[in-house]
């Protein structure tokens, strides 16, 4: 388990009453430190994401191979519930929790009509978006982050983990 997710699981994930079990490193994306794991009985696809030093925000994979063929991003039927994001600075950490249900709507997961994304980009409160296409995607996407700090909300997190 990746310095993050160990961090999450201490400070967050048992303050909730959440158990991790099942959990596994997967092979692809190691930069990134994917892994999936149930956590008290949610299937949850997880990655940390890196800071790109040109633009705002942080950037994070989404895919998967398709056996040993080329990558592609995730599909609707693909066993998941939740999309967990880490983001983190020399000062802040928080973690963005997305339903799978939302990505479908937002188009970052494939559908049998359109193909998904692999990779795309997240805004942490702390950043200050600057185009008007990352303003727009940063007020969706604050509605499903939470920062690890002292004033955590753990009913707000808790719900967090109980959306599809």
């Amino acid at each position: 388990m990746n310095a993050n997710l160990y961090k999450i699981r201490t400070e967050v994930f048992q303050k909730c009453g959440f158990e991790i079990s099942d959990f596994g490193p997967e092979k692809e994306s190691k930069e990134y430190d994917a892994c999936q794991y149930e956590l008290s009985g949610r299937h949850i696809i997880s990655r940390n994401a890196k800071i790109t030093p040109k633009k705002i925000g942080q950037f994070v994979t989404f895919w998967k191979r398709n056996g040993k063929g080329p990558i592609e991003p995730f599909h609707e039927t693909d066993r998941f519930d939740l999309f967990t994001v880490n983001v983190r600075t020399e000062k802040e950490f928080g973690q963005f929790v997305f339903p799978k249900s939302l990505l479908i709507k937002k188009g970052i997961i494939s559908t049998d009509k359109k193909e998904g994304k692999r990779a795309f980009r997240v805004y942490p409160n702390w950043d200050i978006a600057k185009s008007k296409q990352a303003t727009q995607t940063q007020k969706w996407q604050l509605n499903y982050f939470y920062q690890i700090d002292d004033l955590m909300d753990f009913n707000k997190i808790t719900e967090l983990y109980k959306n599809k």
